[in-house]
Formats: C-alpha cells, structure tokens, sequence
C-alpha cells in the first residue's frame, strides 16, 4: 500500500501541529513554509481546559511548562499614566502561557524527525486532479499531493488559490496590532503595565527572559496593507501612530529601531461559508481567524487533532472527513470569533471616555464576583471544543 502524501502549507502553530497529528494518522507529510526559518517572537498565547489535554496528549505540556511566561498582575494605568489598579495575572494568562514563537519552536522539534521541512517558499497555484493536486511553488519545483492543508494563517496563499482573493472573505475590524521586543528597561518582572489614550493602547510585559521587555500596540485604524510593507515602512507608520503618545512610549519607539521580530498587522477575522474544496482544507487562522481573545491558537491545535483523527476514521475518505471535521469545529469557530470582535475596542478605546467606561470593568474583573464571570467567559472559548481520543491515532 503507498503510503498518502499531504502538503501542509504553514509552518507557525497550526501546520506543525497537523503535521504531528496526520502523521501519526500514517500519512507523509511535507510542510512548506514562506519565511526562511521558524518565526521568532510574537504574542504570548494561552491554554486553558480541553486544550491541556491535548498538549498533555501531544507530549508538549512538560516542554511548554518549562517555557511558560509564568506571568504575574497586570498594571492598568490611568489617563493619567498613574497606577490606577491591578489585574490578577489568572485572568490573562490561561492555566499555561508561552510565547508564540517559543511554541512553535518546540512543535518543529517535535515534528522535524518525520516531517519533510521546506522554508522560503509557498503555493502559487493548486490544480485538483482524480487522485491528487498538482501544487506550484514560488521557486520549487512542482509536486503533486493526495492532500493539501492551508494553514498559513489570515493571509493564506493556499486559500487564495483554492476559494479566491482575500477580500472576499477578510473582515477587518478597524484596528491595528503590532508587537516587537525591547530592552527591558523598566525592570518588570514577570508582571506588565497597561496604557491607553484614545484609539492607542500600549502593553509591555516581562516574563521568562528578565533582560526582554514585550511590547504589545493596538491602534485604531484602517487597514493600509500593514503585512506588505517592509520593516522601514512598518516603523515609520508606528512612529506616525506613536510618535504624541505619552507615559514610555517615546523610549519604546527608540527601541523599535533595533527589534528584529516586528509584527504589523490589521485585527481582521475570516468568514467562508465552507473550509474545504475537493481535496484543499483549511484550518485555523486561514479558515476562521477570529482575532486577539478568540482562543485562536488552542482551537487551531484542536482543529489539526480533529481533522487527522476523522480523516483516519474516514479510512482515507477526505470528503467525508472534512464534513465531519467542519461540523466539530464550525460552532467552537463561532464563539471564538464573537469573543475576538471587539478585542480592538477593548484594547484601544477610541475616546477618553471609553477609556474610562472600559478601565471600570476592568475593575469589575479584579473583584471576586466578576472576575468569576470573566473566567466562565475566556474559558467558554477554550472549552467550546471537547477534546476526544480518537482510536487509530492513539494506536499509532
């Protein structure tokens, strides 16, 4: 028997995690990656409930417990920039937090052993033939799959080429976001500080490295094709946007000068009404990117256990496996993406006196009653997706 082959296209949470889970479902797996190496850096990402099992299931809990940010209390400054109260860091930061990039790293250790890495390349175009899809890359040869799985995130190549352009299915929501690393020169410890003026929001944050401080921009804006610009032009619009921004912000913005992990981005959520076609499946941020709040790493890592577990116990039967696995996943998608939508005006109130209408529930959290509420709510969106054992993967 020829053992099936699939491309996975994504090498960031959700295509390594695939590549675990398919292979253990018998597959070969081939995952093809447009930057030259593993992403460093990003958001710190949290998991909470059903999705600890399924790191405990992967083998990953001890390895991200031993990365985790282990955050404290958040500061929350006022208009003012003087402290104005504390968060219990509980509410943020899951049951476990580890930086995106330090995930990512320990998915590709896990995975490279079996799974064929290409790095600085990507699809350019898939043609579905009766026993495969023939897949063009921007300079390697072309190949051909039983399988193809888009999980390169909102602005997935794969998905442009099997569903069509972006714009059709893209949702921007008015806001930028934007994350970099500088010298820690506030000298937090694993604790981070809030502040907000209008349409701004900064957080900074230190955790596992003491000399690293994590800076975190949300501002309100349209999107201008934040990801397309280079790193100059990133730096410029930010010191545009940030450049009348008080407390530490004119500190921060010298220190963008020499990050070398900057990430730009408009807070945007995507919308299909199907994430298959033919032998072509999407998964995670490149089929339902839900946005900052909407649980959309753990779901992604759920999603790949899903689709490997119902393509094996499909015998192969993609058609129906993508069926089942878009029925499991469709409704926790949803709740994701209702917590997601207002993340921007959350974190970037676009008038002082939203600032201050969103600081007073930020209080509320801190309190004993609400703060109850607040968990129930971040929990609903990680536990929306009951994490199942499926046979022929336990087995292999």
């Amino acid at each position: 028997m020829t053992t099936k082959t699939v491309l996975v296209s994504g090498a960031g949470i959700a295509g390594p995690s695939a590549a675990w889970w398919l292979h253990r479902g018998g597959y070969r797996v081939t995952v093809v990656e447009a930057a030259p190496a593993l992403r460093p850096g990003g958001q710190a990402v949290d998991f909470r409930g059903e999705q600890v099992k399924l790191l405990e299931a992967m083998g990953l809990l001890a390895d991200v417990r031993r990365y985790e940010t282990a955050m404290g209390d958040q500061t929350l400054l006022g208009l003012d920039a003087r402290p104005l109260l504390t968060v219990p860091g509980a509410a943020w930061s899951g049951e476990v937090e580890i930086l995106r990039g330090d995930l990512a790293r320990i998915l590709y250790e896990h995975t490279a052993e079996h799974t064929e890495y290409v790095f600085g390349d990507r699809v350019t175009g898939l043609t579905e033939t009766a026993d495969g899809v023939e897949v063009t890359f921007r300079h390697g040869a072309p190949r051909k799959f039983d399988l193809v799985v888009g999980a390169d995130g909102v602005h997935s190549g794969v998905r442009a080429a099997a569903f069509g352009p972006e714009r059709d299915f893209r949702r921007d929501l008015g806001f930028g976001i934007a994350g970099y690393t500088a010298p820690n020169h506030l000298g937090l410890d694993h604790t981070s500080i809030m502040y907000n003026e209008p349409g701004r929001g900064l957080t900074v944050g230190s955790h596992r490295l003491a000399d690293r401080l994590h800076v975190g921009l949300v501002f309100a804006a349209d999107d201008v094709g934040f990801h397309r610009r280079t790193p100059a032009e990133q730096r410029a619009l930010l010191g545009q946007l940030f450049g009348d921004t008080g407390w530490e912000m004119p500190r921060l913005l010298e220190a963008l000068a020499g990050a070398d992990d900057l990430y730009v981005d408009a807070i945007s959520q995507i919308h299909l009404d199907r994430w298959s076609k033919g032998r072509v499946v999407l998964l995670g941020d490149a089929a339902w990117c839900a946005g900052p709040g909407g649980s959309g790493t753990g779901l992604a890592m759920m999603g790949a256990q899903v689709l490997a577990g119902e393509l094996a116990a499909a015998g192969g039967d993609h058609e129906t496996a993508f069926a089942k696995y878009e029925q499991r996943l469709r409704k926790p998608a949803t709740i994701g993406q209702k917590n997601g939508k207002g993340s921007g005006n959350f974190l970037a109130p676009r008038t002082a006196a939203k600032i201050r209408s969103r600081n007073r529930a930020y209080r509320m959290v801190s309190t004993r009653v609400f703060g109850r509420v607040f968990l129930w709510m971040t929990d609903r969106a990680a536990n929306a997706l009951e994490y199942r054992e499926y046979p022929a993967l336990t087995a292999a």
